[in-house]
């Protein structure tokens, strides 16, 4: 079978999904007391997952904190001018993932997600698009059903080794420093967007 090359899968995607932590930000959290009368808006959510671990922190007095970079959110501009649909899938729940994915626009935004593959195929299904039409951008194990599943599957430069072994496309930055930013890039000029989409979100910004 003759084997698709990276680029040929990038240029079909019309949909980008990715993980946070470890993709989107660089994987490290940061547990900081909250200010007077502040209502961590997680508690609720992190009720429905019966006190299992790993899904956020669910306290009144601590937030949870994480650093996202500038570059990352200008890519997420350029994928919606390149026509791109975009969004998060990840298994933490976190207000600040959710102030930045609205400052972001993001068209899918899915947090305390164990199973990322059928919220995928979920997302799939509500767009009417393919799995071929899909790219994951992941960084660790829990990633790997929904890279499987999706067309165009991403590790970040700071991924697991077993994730590298398994993506189509490797970043040369690591999460947190641009990574989402390479991957989007990768399938723009793959699908020779890029430099009008350049054009036009400069030009958008010189008024």
């Amino acid at each position: 079978m003759l084997k698709v090359s990276p680029k040929a899968r990038a240029k079909k995607i019309k949909l980008l999904l990715f993980d946070v932590d470890g993709v989107l930000t660089d994987g490290k959290l940061f547990f900081l007391p909250a200010p007077p009368g502040f209502q961590q808006t997680t508690l609720d959510h992190a009720a429905k997952h019966g006190g299992q671990g790993g899904f956020g922190l669910a306290s009144s007095s601590m937030i949870e904190a994480k650093g996202f970079h500038a570059h990352d959110g200008t890519a997420i501009s350029l994928a919606r001018l390149g026509g791109i649909k975009t969004g998060l899938i990840t298994k933490r729940i976190s207000e600040t993932v959710a102030v930045r994915a609205r400052d972001l626009k993001l068209d899918h935004i899915h947090q305390g997600i164990q199973d990322k593959l059928t919220v995928l195929k979920d997302i799939l299904r509500q767009e009417g698009l393919s799995a071929s039409e899909t790219a994951f951008v992941g960084d660790d194990v829990i990633d790997l059903p929904a890279m499987r599943h999706s067309g165009f599957a991403v590790a970040v430069a700071n991924a697991r080794a077993d994730v590298k072994k398994e993506a189509h496309y490797v970043t040369p930055h690591a999460g947190g420093d641009g990574a989402l930013r390479d991957a989007i890039e990768y399938v723009l000029k793959a699908q020779g967007k890029w430099d009008r989409v350049v054009e036009q979100y400069i030009g958008e910004r010189s008024f």
